[in-house]
């Protein structure tokens, strides 16, 4: 099989015969039911794809589509004037680029129509004038495609404050087109990662239809279980086979790890497609999507975020607070949504709100190493020594584990670690342990209990040991273990076979460690 690994071009993926897994009939439903749609989805989640497959069909390349479920829904094919405009090949983080590719664009454009247009006039006009000789010229009206819309604010977000400004004057002008050529639009699709509520495609009248939660639509772009199970089959067999294991634990692996993003309150499990893509190429598990590039304008935001990750994951928000996103950094939350590193994990319907979570292991591994990269600014790498203690707790190694954290926690630097009251001492001690916990999660089976002020307390169970770890902040190894006895959490294992330990651990807020240490074997 032919994998469509970073080929975003439909006729190629047809004419070449690479995989293709059909999604024609949601385009039909796109087609015939609206006119103006926006679409956001995370990086390399195949909207490029999505965007060239549109082009083809209002193109009117029927051959393309032969056998696809739209073949036997469309009868009248036409080949509308499509003008595609993407925004993915440009680097606008200097002065004059954006408009010089707009021009560029509608330069190509009017010598394809045959016409001539004022050059000084604002490109926006240009492109009105446009839209309506094609519509004249062909009888039929025009599609526009505009492929990752916001990445010229993007590229200069929360780095050149004069420059997001140009650009969002700039693409206000070349969007204004939607509102006023209407008569001469057939179709306008916008994708992005972002839905920037301030560019002025987004308000006012003819604004497009956000479908990036629609029901209908939630799996227009990524591979469901159903698409997974059966275009994969023969795939999973193969790579069970070179992880020596049965065809459901490959499975379950494949789904730990690239599966669990939800696009709408229904949660049909979506997976990554690019990741799982990769993963049947190589046949290894590997985290493709994440090593492609965390994208910096998040590195930006997140540098000087005033919120932590353990303040923002696991609570359930109105869709405006994570949907909508508005240039504030103290609140990074809809940016990490929209990026992908974020996904709908449950819907209350009574309340209409949603819980926000890491999607699969491999945004969770990545995103919370590159976290805790900046946040502990360690000598050590983080990566490497949660690798180790997870080894030395799948093997029992209770001592290493315990010897291993100390000297992670010590080699914090003073500067980090150094608060000035109970409450900020509190909430670097909460943090601390919930990125080292989060990490060790993909490796292990992990329940957060009840935490509270001054207490984190957790079960970490491997194949063959259960851990039930109670660290406390200034306080004593023996109190810790008595929350422990109270709590009852040792209960639920009194019937497992695999050995558990009951650990009280005291962090110190003055040495930045672990101060007290107690370990029991449960009887």
């Amino acid at each position: 099989m032919k994998y469509p690994i970073g080929i975003q071009s439909f006729d190629r993926i047809i004419e070449d015969g690479y995989l293709y897994i059909d999604k024609t009939d949601m385009i039909y439903n796109l087609a015939h039911e609206g006119s103006i749609y926006f679409l956001s989805r995370p990086r390399r989640f195949g909207k490029s794809l999505l965007v060239s497959t549109l082009k083809n069909y209002f193109l009117g390349r029927k051959e393309l589509f032969r056998g696809l479920k739209i073949d036997s829904l469309e009868k009248d094919w036409k080949a509308y004037p499509v003008f595609h405009i993407d925004f993915n090949g440009g680097n606008f983080t200097q002065k004059g680029i954006l408009q010089k590719w707009i021009d560029g664009y509608i330069s190509s454009w009017e010598k394809t129509v045959g016409i001539e247009t004022d050059k000084n006039q604002p490109s926006g006009l240009r492109m009105i004038a446009l839209l309506k000789a094609a519509h004249e010229q062909t009888g039929l009206r025009a599609v526009v495609l505009v492929d990752e819309y916001d990445k010229p604010i993007l590229d200069v977000l929360d780095y050149d404050k004069d420059l997001e400004e140009e650009h969002r004057n700039i693409l206000k002008g070349f969007y204004s087109v939607f509102k006023g050529a209407d008569e001469h639009l057939q179709f306008v699709f916008l994708t992005g990662v972002t839905k920037f509520s301030q560019v002025s495609v987004f308000s006012g009248f003819n604004q497009p239809k956000d479908i990036s939660m629609h029901r209908k639509y939630e799996t227009l772009c990524g591979i469901t279980q159903e698409e997974l199970d059966s275009a994969f089959k023969e795939q999973i067999e193969e790579m069970s086979d070179e992880y020596r294991c049965s065809y459901e634990e490959m499975r379950n692996k494949l789904k730990s790890q690239y599966d669990g993003y939800h696009f709408s309150d229904r949660m049909t499990d979506v997976y990554n497609p690019f990741s799982l893509l990769n993963a049947f190429d190589a046949q290894r598990i590997y985290d493709y999507w994440f090593k492609s590039g965390t994208p910096t304008y998040l590195i930006r935001l997140l540098s000087h975020a005033n919120e932590n990750m353990n303040e923002i994951t696991g609570k359930y928000y109105a869709p405006e607070e994570f949907i909508d996103y508005k240039a504030c950094v103290e609140k990074p939350l809809p940016m990490i949504y929209q990026s992908g590193y974020l996904t709908i994990k449950k819907y209350d319907m009574e309340e209409n709100s949603f819980l926000l979570d890491y999607p699969n292991n491999e945004v969770k591994k990545g995103f919370l190493s590159l976290v805790a990269a900046g946040y502990f600014n360690t000598r050590e790498s983080v990566g490497s020594w949660i690798m180790s203690a997870v080894g030395q707790l799948k093997k029992g190694l209770i001592d290493d584990f315990r010897d291993g954290l100390t000297s992670f926690l010590a080699s914090i630097p003073y500067t980090m670690r150094r608060k000035e009251n109970e409450r900020e001492k509190e909430r670097y001690f909460h943090y601390t342990f919930y990125l080292i916990m989060r990490l060790m999660s993909v490796y292990t089976v992990y329940t957060e209990k009840v935490q509270s002020h001054g207490r984190v307390d957790c079960v970490i169970e491997t194949p063959d040991y259960v851990y039930i770890f109670e660290f406390k902040l200034d306080g004593t190894a023996d109190e810790a273990m008595q929350q422990i006895e109270d709590k009852g959490y040792a209960r639920e294992y009194e019937s497992d076979s695999r050995k558990l330990y009951k650990i009280g651990s005291v962090f110190s807020s003055e040495t930045g460690t672990i101060e007290e240490w107690k370990c029991v074997e449960h009887q």
